[in-house]
């Protein structure tokens, strides 16, 4: 038995664009639903909004989004969760971090850390806080 954990983002009416930057950065296959493709139209401002979204990477890159209907309790809070990509080389986490970084604020630039080769922290134009950073092994404590 496999278990995968995949971070869901929720969004008021931004989830396919959201959606979209993000399989521009790590490519894979995009899957976008909406309220109308579902049949669960509640408003007709809302027909286009997303009802289920993923990106899949080859690479195993997973994430999820959806946009909160209007009639749903919606608040994106303020450093409610990170996304953490994790990759095995400086050179893949680079690549990631300066497409990802297109259109966002820096929070810690990618730059070597006493705990990775290479640790970067950003906001992206969503409101949604990454940390990209080179996995290394760690004896336990």
């Amino acid at each position: 038995m496999t278990v995968t954990t995949t971070p869901h983002l929720n969004f008021r009416g931004d989830a396919r664009a959201a959606l979209e930057f993000y399989h521009s950065v790590f490519g894979g296959r995009l899957v976008v639903i909406s309220n109308e493709d579902a049949h669960s139209v509640e408003t007709p401002e809302e027909a286009q909004q997303v009802k289920f979204g993923q990106v899949a990477g080859e690479n195993g890159f997973q994430i999820m989004a959806y946009d909160v209907p209007a009639s749903g309790s919606y608040h994106q809070g303020d450093n409610s969760f990170f996304v953490s990509v994790r990759g095995d080389s400086t050179a893949e986490i680079t690549a990631l971090w300066s497409r990802l970084a297109e259109g966002s604020t820096i929070i810690a630039g990618l730059a070597p850390s006493a705990f990775s080769p290479a640790y970067g922290m950003l906001k992206d134009a969503f409101g949604v806080v990454w940390v990209l950073d080179v996995a290394v092994a760690y004896e336990p404590a």
